[in-house]
This record gives C-alpha cells, structure tokens and sequence, in this order.
C-alpha cells in the first residue's frame, strides 16, 4: 500500500508536469466516457432497471389476438371470464384511454384520464399518497362516480390543497368525487392525470357484448411460482372454451401475454444496444489514440527508466507505476465524464423527449455511477497496459547512450492503433452514412397529402350533454361555418382522426354480391369519419368519383331515434355513402371502376350497403415509415357524427396563428369544451420521426466525433514517424533523394495504414450493420453506395492527414540532421 500511494503521488506530479498531454488525454476520455455514461444511463433507464412496482417481474400485459389482427384490444365480457376462470394470477385488471372535460372554477381544460379497473392497483401494488384509490364496490354499474388525481394535477389545478378530498368535480357535466391522489411519479397508463373506475361502464349495451372491443388491456400480477408459459396455457385453455361457448364473437380468437416492461421497451430495445455499441466504438477509438499518445511519451521517457531500471527497479514496478498514471488519467477523465453525461441527458430529452419510453426515469443513478467507475478503470487499463509493458523492457546501455529512436516494436504497435482507430470510425461512418439516406428517404416519403400551412385541434363532446347524434352534428356544423368565416382561412374540416398517428379505426367488411370470406380472410379497412371539405383541406387527390357533400347527411332516416342504436348499428343503419383509396379499388376491382360499387360493413348479410361514391389517394395513417396491409375507408359525418373530432384549418399564412382565434369560436358555440392537441400538421410529421431523428442526431455525432479523432491519430502517428526518422531522411536527402521521393515515402506510408484500416472496416461494417436492420427505412444494411461513399471519404480524410506531416519531411536539412546525430 505505501509503495501504491507513493506511485499515485508521483503519476500525479509526472502529469501536472506535461500539463498539454494530460488536458488533451483527459478531455478525451471526458467526451467518450461522458457519452457511454449517457447511452448507459438511457439503457439502464428503459431497459435494466425494473419497473417501479413490487416484484414488478411477476407482472404480464394481455391483449387478445383473433386471425386477422394480431394485436386487439379486450372485450370486457371476456375479461370477466379470464378473471374468474383463471389460475395463474393474483390479481388482474383492465383498463382503458380516455379523456374528459374538468369544468368549474378555472380555466376549462381536457384532461387525459384512464379508466381502470379497481384490482389494476391492487395487481401494480399500489395505493394513493393522499386518501384512496376506489374499491371493487365503486368499481361496478351503479357505483359513486369517484376519481382519483395525479399528484401533478392536484398540484396544478388544485393547488395540492388536501381540502379537495371527498369534494365533488365536474367531469363531462357530471359530478365525481375526489377521493384520492397517487404518489409523484406514478403514471401507468402513461400520459394519464386522473382515474376513474372502469366498471361503472360496463353496464352499457356496447360493453356487454363479446364482439366490442372497446380500447381495454389487461395488466396481471402472477402469482407466487407461476411462470409465463404456464399462464399461456391456462389463457389458452380459457380461450379454447369461450370459443366452444360463443362461436360468432370469439371464433379463432386468443389471448397473448407478454411481460410488462416489454410493452414499455419492446419498440427501443434493439435502437438502444446499437447505439451503446456505437458510443463503445467512439470510446475505442480515443483509447487507441491516448496509448498512441502514451506510446510516443514513454519513448521521450526512455532515459528515466532506464535509470529507474539501473537503480533495481523490476520491470514490473516500471509497468505498475506508469499503469497508475493512466488510471490517474481516466479517473479524473471519469469525473468529468460524469458532467459531460449530464448534459449528454439533458441534450437527449430535449431533442426528442417523446422517443424513449421511460424517460422521466433516466438520470444518473448508483449502477449509473458505478458503470462510471467501472469503464474508467477498465478504460485506463486499455490505453494504458500496452504502453506500460512495452516501455518497462528497457535496455539500459543502448538507451543511456541517448540514441533517441524508438524501436520497431513501438512502431508496430502505433501503426496497428492508428489501423484500429481507421476501422473503426469507417464503421460509425457508414451506420451514421445509413441512418443519414434513411431518415432522407423517411423525409422524402409521399405521405399522400400536403403539410403545408395546416394546423389542428381535438374536441370531445361529453355524451351526456350532446346526447343525440344531431346535437353533435349541430355543434361541428356551427364551429365549422364560424371558423371558416375567420380572416387566414382558406379551408376548415373535421376528421375523426389524423393521418401518421394511427388515430382511425378498424372495421371488417365485406363486397356485396360476393360470398361471406372465411372469418381468418374477413378483409379489414381503416376507417374515419370526415366533413365534406376534408380532402380538400389536406389535398387529398380524388382519382374518380366525387367528395362528400352536404347532401350525404341522414336525413333519410328522419325519424328514428338515433341515440339509442349502438356503434356497430349506427354504422350499418342506413349510411349508404363512403368514399375508399386507391388500394381499396384496385384490391378488389380490379380493372373495373370501383365508384358504384357496394360494400357491407361486418359479415352479416342483413348489413345495410354502402355506395362508393369517390376514389381517392392513398394516405400514411400509422406514420411515414409504416406501410398497412389494411385499405381505408371514409364515411360522412353529417351521416356518422362522433362526440370526439380533430378540425383541421388550412391557413393563408402562418397556421399556428388561427389557434387562438378559433379558441374563441368554440367558446361562442359552447364555453364549456376545451380544445386541446392543438398541433400543426408539421409538428405531427416531427414527431411521427421523433425515434428515427433521435438515432440519427447521435449516430452522426458519435460518428464525428470518431472522426475527428482518426485524423488526430493518423497525424500525430505520422507526425512522430518524421521526428523519429528525420536522421534517415537526412541521409536520404543527403545521397541524392528529391523531396517528391521523401514526400511519397511517408505519404505512402500513412496511406498503407489507413486502406489497411478501411479494408478491415469494410468487413466490420458488413457484418455489424445488420443489426440495424429494424432501424432503417428505405435502405438496406449493405447498401453499396453507403459503402463506397464512405471507404472514399475516409481515405480522402487521411490522405489530408498525412499531408502536413508529408511536407514537413521534404523540409528537413539534411546539415542539421546529420549535425544532430
């Protein structure tokens, strides 16, 4: 131990003597363990650290699955059975999203909410901080109208006053007493602010039949031994027996189950470790030019341990106290790594705070800081073992007579560091040359309608005061006819959903006139109800036919009492008008003109039929890199009205500037319903590649940063080769040698290294980039061009790199050199 504190002490000295090295070494390793230390945090975040719940390990998400759609949301019905039934779990609850409208003293404002199930806390183990959370008793047809508040919305709206308790708030025109508030942080499902109990709806026609899937998952706690496969089977069993039992609802149908966190991780787990692995490479290529660097001082060194050596210093005490001075280094370059991933975090969540799942969860934590402490160790043995071995064989007689070169030893091993470093940044090159012609091929996707100058906002009717479909349709007639008058608008519609979020919805259907399909080939379509002028606001190309009109409304079926039919009966009571894509009509007419033709929604031969009246182009409804198998389908709303509409205004000028005054309309038509979701349609298109943004900014970054550094090395390898050769150019020079000779010399010599580097590179690259497969679009993971464009820009690179060094070797004085020898 003394003799270890007596290495640390001298390292230290030794490195505030040579304060250039150290600062270039030290801030070095700050940039490359400050970005792993940040990747790490991000992985350890989202993928190593356990959910925040009790044993969260025994927790499982559920869905069900039928033949034609892979990922389905529950029927309540069937999740009564599976909660009965089952003999795997402890505990499971369902839940779904939804939001309602907060009215009363403030501002009225729309607040995402979830509607849960009471055994979905008892399964996530989890209690209010404040009060409670409601019981099986609340959670039923007839229950109080209970909620229960995030901890940041009591702050928020209530002022985190505990008088809230047990007093009533109006949520969509009803009353619902507070009766609790969870903890700070918790947010499952994510993005919610409130709770109600989701049982108080399932007295509703529409929830009790097996065939509604109205947005419900399941989350379950396993019990005490039981495993996934197990609880697999008894779901299956259970499945099995409900299909024998209600053969026209769950014919085919199954239930997946799937850990927790991989519905949190499953999107990012793949992107993540091939970013880990790139900032590892970033991290390789500086430990490669620090022992470089260390290489080339322990050569300067040469006479002090040679006289170390000659005073009884063993070749391990040598190695020993150099390795500590480049564990000294790492450590101090560790430390400030620690700040430089802070930043790094900060810098992740701000460029796109929405692409990782998990994110308020990422910080700098105890496995944070000791993956710190592990990578700077490991890392200062990494550049610093070479060195220190190779500078502790010492020959004492040769080195005291100061004959100042460095042996051929040393330069092999520079030469093969300089080889690393060249191959392994041509490999960040391509990945970041890959992700660049992706995300321009993802930007430069047709998404089938014009961005420009769009700007959109969602309203939800609460369906206790707008009860009947004309009420509805009556309130978008108005707020349309208001805000089309405004001054900036050139078009104003109305959407059930957006294109590139995935905000429509699914329905089966079926050609009239052709036989029923077999339910696992029932064609599916995306649907979405639309006002007349909504293609036009988009710049939806109609390819034969006709939009809607305001002709197309149900006054055919005047007087009927529309609010007592459910939704499937509203969609097949009598609206005979729908407009289809391209790919709907060509699917399934081809060569024929689809308009005229007629379609059922369901299987049910006794649906209603439905004319297309219109053909028009095919949209990107899930996003720009997602490509459906499903067609999609329009209905008018003045025929389907839904409570909740997305109005889309086309802006003369600058879109956002129509927010606030259109704010002001819906206050005139009805005060009490807030907008919310308020977006451009280019903020939509951000976010819808936010993830591949994320990848792209950081590869590209890693990737710089890995160049810069090859270029150092390769200079300042080639930079020392002249030093240490300058008495053998001399000679050169001195027996006839041109300087176009010595200038090729070099220049030839770095060049063989780095085509070394980028040959080896190429292979690396060939091999590693198909792990990236999920991550790219448009692009295959070999692209030839990505390739060759990037072997070409490398070995330009060090061709620059070996210049400088290359001329100064043609102005050596062969006097001088010899003089000096």
């Amino acid at each position: 131990m003394p003799t270890l504190w007596q290495d640390v002490r001298y390292g230290a000295r030794m490195l505030l003597k040579n304060p250039g090295i150290t600062f270039v070494v030290i801030l070095a390793l700050a940039l490359g363990i400050g970005a792993n230390t940040a990747i790490f945090s991000v992985v350890n975040a989202v993928l190593l650290r356990p959910l925040p719940y009790d044993e969260s390990d025994r927790l499982v998400f559920l869905n069900e699955r039928s033949p034609v759609i892979d990922e389905m949301s529950v029927s309540y019905p069937n999740f009564t059975d599976w909660r009965n039934q089952n003999h795997v779990f402890e505990k499971i609850g369902v839940y779904n999203r939804n939001s309602y409208n907060l009215t009363g003293a403030g501002e009225v404002e729309r607040i995402p909410t979830a509607q849960v199930s009471a055994d979905l806390f008892s399964a996530l183990r989890v209690n209010a901080a404040i009060g409670r959370v409601f019981t099986n008793e609340e959670d039923k047809p007839g229950g109080t109208p209970v909620v229960v508040l995030s901890h940041g919305l009591w702050q928020r709206r209530f002022g985190g006053q505990m008088s809230i308790l047990n007093q009533p708030i109006t949520l969509n025109g009803k009353n619902y007493t507070v009766i609790g508030v969870m903890p700070q942080g918790y947010l499952y499902p994510s993005r919610v602010e409130m709770w109600v109990p989701v049982g108080q709806l399932s007295g509703d026609s529409n929830w009790q039949q097996r065939g509604n899937h109205p947005g419900l998952f399941a989350v379950a706690r396993l019990k005490s031994g039981a495993t996934l496969p197990q609880a697999q089977a008894d779901l299956d069993n259970i499945a099995a027996n409900l299909e024998k039992q209600y053969p026209d609802s769950n014919s085919g149908n199954r239930v997946r189950i799937r850990p927790l966190l991989e519905i949190y991780v499953s999107d990012a787990r793949s992107a993540l470790w091939v970013l880990f692995g790139a900032v590892a490479f970033v991290l390789l290529i500086a430990c490669a030019n620090i022992a470089n660097l260390l290489l080339a001082r322990a050569t300067a060194r040469q006479k002090e341990m040679a006289i170390r050596s000659a005073m009884g210093a063993g070749r391990w005490r040598i190695a020993r106290q150099l390795l500590t001075e480049s564990i000294l280094l790492s450590l101090v370059g560790g430390t400030l790594g620690l700040l430089i991933a802070r930043w790094c975090i900060d810098f992740i969540l701000y460029i796109s705070p929405d692409a990782i799942p998990r994110s308020k969860e990422i910080g700098l934590d105890w496995r944070v800081l000791a993956f710190t402490i592990g990578v700077s160790f490991l890392t200062g043995i990494l550049f610093g073992l070479v060195p220190a071995l190779q500078a502790s064989v010492v020959d004492v007689h040769e080195t005291l007579k100061e004959t100042g070169r460095g042996t051929t030893r040393r330069h092999w091993l520079r030469s093969s560091l300089v080889v690393v470093e060249v191959a392994s940044t041509l490999v960040l090159l391509i990945g970041a040359g890959l992700m660049i012609r992706s995300f321009y091929r993802l930007q430069n996707v047709n998404p089938g309608f014009s961005y420009a100058r769009l700007a959109s906002f969602t309203i939800s009717l609460p369906q206790k005061k707008y009860v009947t479909e004309e009420q509805r349709a009556a309130f978008f007639k108005r707020l349309l006819e208001n805000v089309r008058a405004l001054p900036g608008v050139e078009a104003v519609a109305a959407a059930s959903g957006l294109p590139l979020g995935n905000n429509g919805w699914q329905t089966s259907f079926m050609v009239d006139g052709r036989p029923i399909p077999p339910r696992d080939q029932t064609p599916l379509m995306e649907a979405c109800t639309v006002t007349p002028d909504y293609f036009r606001a988009m710049n939806i190309p109609l390819l034969r036919g006709r939009y809607f009109t305001d002709q197309d409304n149900r006054s055919f079926l005047a007087g009927r009492d529309l609010s007592k039919l459910d939704e499937g009966e509203r969609l097949t009571a009598g609206t005979n008008a729908i407009i289809i894509d391209e790919e709907f009509a060509r699917r399934h007419w081809p060569n024929e003109d689809a308009v005229g033709k007629r379609i059922k929604l369901g299987t049910d031969e006794n649906s209603s039929v439905l004319a297309v009246v219109g053909v028009v182009g095919r949209v990107k409804m899930e996003g720009l890199s997602q490509d459906s198998n499903r067609v999609q389908g329009y209905f008018p709303f003045w025929q389907l009205p839904f409570t909740g509409m997305t109005v889309i205004m086309k802006a003369s000028g600058p879109p956002d500037q129509l927010v606030a005054s259109a704010r002001e309309q819906v206050k005139q038509v009805d005060p009490d319903q807030p907008i919310y979701n308020i977006k451009t349609m280019d903020e939509i298109r951000a976010e819808s590649v936010a993830p591949e943004r994320l990848n792209l900014t950081l590869f590209s970054i890693f990737a710089g940063i890995a160049l810069v550094l090859a270029v150092v090395g390769i200079y300042g390898v080639m930079s020392y080769t002249v030093t240490q050769r300058t008495h053998e150019i001399g000679i050169r020079m001195a027996i006839g040698a041109q300087q176009r000779d010595v200038f090729k010399m070099i220049m030839g010599q770095g060049m063989i290294l780095a085509l070394i580097g980028v040959a080896i590179g190429l292979v690396g690259a060939f091999a590693l980039t198909r792990l990236m497969v999920t991550m790219l679009f448009g692009v295959t993971a070999t692209d030839p061009a990505t390739f060759a464009a990037i072997a070409i820009l490398v070995t330009v690179v060090a061709l620059v790199a070996c210049y400088l060094p290359g001329r100064r070797a043609t102005k050596v004085d062969p006097v001088i050199s010899l003089r000096y020898e």
